[in-house]
């Protein structure tokens, strides 16, 4: 097999190594989640179906440039020799004594290596066995997925998803929770204020705080509830129509 080098510019994210990947539709979906979250270096160590593959670019979708693009090579040794650090993703480390690293950890160093001007590859195995021995050899440190041990086998998609998920996580500036408030605002302190009034008069009216002494303490932690709870304008305003449809109901 010819190696076919992919035009990488010096330093870039992290190459994903996929070793002697068997189909050509696990080929496809590790582009298309690559891709996902930005990633566009794929190399590919003697696929066993040949280059390019048809099936591949189907299962790609819009990824299929990152196949174009692949590198081709032989051996692992030949996909990373350019590569100063190398991680291998495996479940078992094969007798080997290496660092041991979540994908989070690993991909923390990856980038952290990355900023200091440093290539990083990470290996993936063939989807009915996994890295071999001699590939793991090639690694700098293993990283091991901490799923179920009694079925601990990732599709090749998979794997490379939660790879470059944790990469890009790794490097995002979106918040862990945000609020999609749908064009509603956020109801102010003396909103909230006054449907508390509003309420506290009414229960009051209804003598729902009996036993009187205990009224006081009552009539504070419904102020804290209300306090506590996060409304939105038309939150008050649906919570004040409420209470004023069933006073009217009430009343009629």
């Amino acid at each position: 097999m010819n190696k076919k080098q992919s035009n990488e510019p010096a330093v870039a994210e992290p190459v994903f190594v996929l070793v002697r990947p068997q189909m050509g539709e696990n080929i496809g979906a590790a582009a298309r989640a690559m891709w996902n979250f930005g990633l566009d270096r794929m190399r590919l160590v003697a696929p066993r179906d040949g280059w390019p593959n048809p099936r591949a670019v189907a299962l790609a979708s819009g990824a299929g440039r990152l196949l174009d693009h692949a590198g081709v090579f032989a051996s692992t040794a030949e996909a990373v020799a350019d590569c100063s650090h190398v991680f291998a993703t495996t479940a078992r480390n094969r007798g080997l004594t290496k660092p041991v690293m979540t994908p989070e950890h690993a991909m923390a160093r990856a980038r952290a290596l990355r900023a200091e001007g440093q290539r990083v590859a990470v290996l993936f195995g063939p989807e009915r066995t996994g890295l071999e021995k001699d590939d793991v050899a090639q690694a700098n440190a293993i990283v091991t997925v901490p799923v179920n041990a009694e079925f601990f086998s990732l599709n090749l998609g998979q794997c490379v998803l939660l790879m470059a998920y944790e990469f890009a996580r790794q490097g995002s500036e979106m918040p862990a929770e945000t609020v999609a408030m749908a064009g509603a605002e956020w109801a102010s302190h003396v909103e909230v204020e006054k449907l508390g009034d509003h309420y506290e008069e009414r229960l009051d009216a209804a003598g729902f705080f009996f036993p009187p002494e205990k009224a006081a303490s009552m009539k504070l932690s419904l102020r804290n509830m209300w306090s506590r709870m996060p409304l939105t304008r038309p939150d008050v305003q649906t919570l004040h129509g409420m209470l004023r449809q069933l006073l009217r109901k009430r009343d009629e």
